[in-house]
């Protein structure tokens, strides 16, 4: 969004009556963020992108779960939310975990105890369902506007023999799933633990997050096993182990996609994603990483 226009959006939607201060913070493929003061209180805008409906999301479902989420502390309080433009919260001032830190196990007790909080919100209606199947129809879709139909057929058939096995376990009830889990959307304020970023959030099966969490932050099987006990507060099963791992692999395909389109699309910020979608592609073709 030009610096001009974000600057009259914020001056319109942004509480209090001064001058604004905008600095532009991120743009992802379906949102831009901005870190906005006025009259000394700080504030995050993310702003819509017009294809944001092309990915099955939108401002007015999101605000509905931000309610509740920022009213218990998960999410930064809700300011403001047009459907069509933006939504505004609090600024939440606070530090992300280091890689070190998130590999400690008194900090994957605490993320299983946020995911608990996460998942027993209330499902806002019409709920907005989504499954790892849709994920890769949606990023699939984009991806062959851009592409010409161009698919990596070995790992898109090994993505549906997943996805086959995924649906020959037991059926999982779906919850309140944030979705975007990774260091930098977890801040910590003295010892609370408080999501950014839930434009993604959906219902699923539970330990869709917990395969995020994972994955994100290359969660090797030990550490996999640690975050799914903590979580359930008990052994898993033989089925709860093998659909964390599945869902392990799947995650990593989506956010393959994703970066794939991104690299397609935007030209900002891409050393670092290219980077990922690399490392994504390697160990996706290595099943031993995935293994138990």
């Amino acid at each position: 969004m030009p610096p001009d226009e974000i600057e009259r959006l914020c001056r319109a939607i942004v509480p209090g009556t001064g001058a604004v201060e905008v600095q532009a913070l991120a743009k992802g493929l379906i949102s831009e963020t901005y870190r906005v003061v006025r009259d000394g209180v700080a504030y995050a805008l993310k702003a819509a992108a017009p294809n944001r409906a092309e990915f099955g999301l939108d401002l007015a479902w999101e605000a509905q779960l931000l309610e509740p989420a920022g009213s218990v502390g998960l999410a930064p309080p809700l300011v403001y939310c047009d459907p069509k433009l933006a939504v505004v919260s609090r600024w939440v001032v606070g530090r992300s975990w280091s890689p070190q830190e998130v590999r400690r196990t008194a900090n994957i007790t605490k993320i299983a105890g946020l995911l608990r909080r996460v998942h027993a919100l209330p499902i806002p209606l019409p709920p907005r369902v989504m499954s790892p199947m849709s994920w890769m129809q949606v990023y699939g879709r984009a991806l062959s506007r851009h592409t010409r139909g161009a698919v990596d057929v070995p790992l898109r058939t090994a993505a549906e023999s997943r996805l086959q096995q995924l649906a020959e376990l037991p059926a999982a009830t779906g919850v309140v799933c944030h979705s975007d889990l990774h260091a930098m959307n977890v801040i910590q304020v003295d010892d609370i633990l408080t999501l950014l970023d839930w434009e993604y959030a959906h219902v699923s099966d539970p330990l869709w997050d917990l395969a995020g969490w994972a994955a994100n932050n290359d969660f090797e099987p030990e550490k996999q096993r640690e975050l799914l006990m903590d979580y359930l507060g008990t052994a898993p099963t033989v089925a709860e182990r093998q659909r964390l791992r599945l869902l392990i692999w799947l995650y990593d395909y989506v956010c393959l996609l994703w970066s794939e389109l991104y690299l397609k699309t935007r030209r900002d910020g891409v050393n670092g994603i290219r980077k990922r979608s690399t490392l994504l592609d390697a160990r996706l073709r290595l099943p031993a990483h995935y293994a138990a």
